[in-house]
């Protein structure tokens, strides 16, 4: 008997030198440099036959950038959408869902393994916030979160535990040494639409319970999010049509303001709101930016009221570019100022040529005479029609 329970405790005591082992693998600290490396892929937007040049712009941008985090902004999946000709291996089809619940689960599930799949054999931890095509798709949150707990370097988790079942929680760094958190990530679960009440509620009770551990002082953290908030609109301004990066919303013309943004977009937001969930930030003090996805072709940064905002490229690319991704590279001794750069895929797979490079902003060119005008004008009507073909298929 005393054999058998010795056995018994040694297997007991190596399974959990296992967990610790994994545990420790997944542990988000600072680097002995003093720096931590964000890689943010938003939208893949795929199906259980995936793109060639997608799942090579998630390997590619791996390789590059070297994350000791990757964060996922929403829609892993396409739920239901015929409209892809030469990108994989299934012509004319893009989405998961078929009329089996268990057959569309599954199509899922081979999506996320194409979509995961270099984080994971890499031993990168990883993170994912729920878009609105994940929902569409059908799978319950219930099975989305027995995807994400069965990869080892996952560290999506529901904590909110709000009666809608958004997923929403948030990843601590802790200081190169291991001893402190210095740094936070919120990852917001937006549904189909927006965050709740209940939502903002809870992420004001963490952050105080976050402020209180650390001797009363706010922790700086940036957020993720898939659908943005009204608010970076505020990073927009007024202008004519004719004006470069002139983009209509409503009855109006806008464009990104430069004295306070850069950066690629397609379409605008008019600006003017603050939402709840912005002042909810304000309040608490801790979050010096906020990045989103699920508009796929928009690629800007600015600041508005102190916060960072940002809109980072899709990577599905059954719909026109741009693609790219997002890097941030925080630093332990200035924790509050980080780096923050675009790049954009380039080439293909097919042509032998796809690259990543970074994001140049370029000023506005403006216009000082009648024909430069009309020229102006001319092109941004074909830049508009293009907004509006993409705007049918999203």
């Amino acid at each position: 008997m005393k054999r058998i329970i010795s056995i018994f405790l040694a297997i007991a005591f190596m399974f959990s030198l296992c967990i610790c082992a994994n545990a420790g693998n997944n542990e988000l600290k600072f680097g002995s440099d003093g720096k931590f490396t964000v890689l943010q892929i938003s939208d893949p937007q795929d199906d259980h036959n995936p793109a060639y040049d997608m799942v090579n712009l998630i390997k590619i941008s791996i390789e590059q950038t070297n994350p000791d985090l990757i964060i996922f902004t929403g829609d892993i999946v396409e739920d239901s959408r015929i409209g892809d000709i030469g990108i994989d291996d299934e012509p004319f089809r893009e989405g998961v869902e078929v009329d089996s619940y268990e057959q569309t689960l599954a199509n899922v599930t081979a999506t996320c393994a194409a979509v995961f799949a270099e984080a994971e054999s890499r031993g990168i931890p990883f993170a994912v916030c729920q878009g609105n095509n994940d929902y569409k798709s059908g799978v319950t949150t219930e099975d989305w979160l027995k995807i994400y707990d069965s990869y080892e370097n996952s560290l999506t988790v529901d904590e909110s535990n709000d009666e809608n079942g958004r997923i929403d929680f948030n990843l601590e760094i802790k200081s190169s040494d291991g001893k402190e958190t210095v740094f936070n990530i919120w990852m917001t679960d937006t549904g189909t639409n927006s965050v709740t009440e209940e939502q903002i509620n809870w992420y004001k009770s963490e952050s105080a319970a976050l402020k209180a551990a650390n001797g009363g002082e706010p922790v700086p953290s940036i957020l993720f999010q898939h659908i943005p908030t009204d608010d970076i609109g505020n990073l927009f301004e007024e202008c004519n049509f004719w004006d470069e990066g002139a983009s209509i919303e409503g009855s109006k013309c806008y464009r990104l303001n430069q004295e306070i943004a850069s950066g690629y977009h397609a379409g605008a937001i008019a600006p003017g709101s603050t939402s709840e969930q912005f002042k909810a930030w304000k309040e608490c003090g801790d979050v010096l930016g906020a990045y989103f996805g699920h508009w796929h072709t928009e690629g800007y940064t600015g600041t508005w009221d102190g916060i960072e905002l940002g809109f980072t490229y899709g990577c599905e690319f059954a719909k026109p570019g741009p693609y790219g991704v997002r890097v941030f590279t925080l630093y332990e001794d200035d924790i509050k100022n980080f780096d923050n750069e675009l790049y954009t895929y380039e080439g293909s797979v097919k042509n032998g040529n796809a690259r990543l490079e970074l994001q140049i902003d370029e000023p506005y060119e403006e216009y000082d005479n009648a024909v430069e005008e009309i020229i102006g004008a001319i092109k941004n009507v074909f830049i508009l029609l293009k907004t509006e073909i993409v705007s049918l298929f999203a």
